[in-house]
């Protein structure tokens, strides 16, 4: 059960990369790229089995607080980027959007590495 856990964790990094490197991406240019919206829907959904399986099969403890932070803000993010890219296909931009879901998800990473 471990090694699954490990392989979601990585799963989640990949997702933060995808959507803090996504934005930095788009800085010049601000809008909500795909990769973006994938990496909101990875970090969303990985970060739900992470805690699943901690709680479940591994007998983690966790800081409850932290994580329902943490949740409000990535379904916060995961909502943003999907109502906002679906706006964009149809030709409607707000830049300033990209840069919300940027910004929160850079929060989103200070609270997991810095909330002990």
């Amino acid at each position: 059960m471990t090694v699954l856990y490990n392989l979601v964790f990585v799963s989640h990094l990949l997702g933060m990369a995808a959507l803090v490197g996504g934005y930095f991406a788009v800085l010049s240019a601000p809008r909500i790229s795909e990769v973006m919206v994938w990496g909101a829907r990875a970090q969303f959904v990985t970060g739900l089995i992470l805690v699943g399986l901690g709680e479940g099969a591994l007998d983690k403890d966790y800081n409850h607080i932290k994580i329902g932070v943490k949740l409000v803000l990535s379904l916060v993010i995961l909502a943003l980027a999907e109502i906002f890219r679906s706006k964009q296909k149809k030709g409607s931009e707000n830049p300033n959007v990209a840069h919300v879901v940027g910004g929160l998800s850079i929060v989103t990473v200070l609270v997991a590495a810095l909330w002990t």
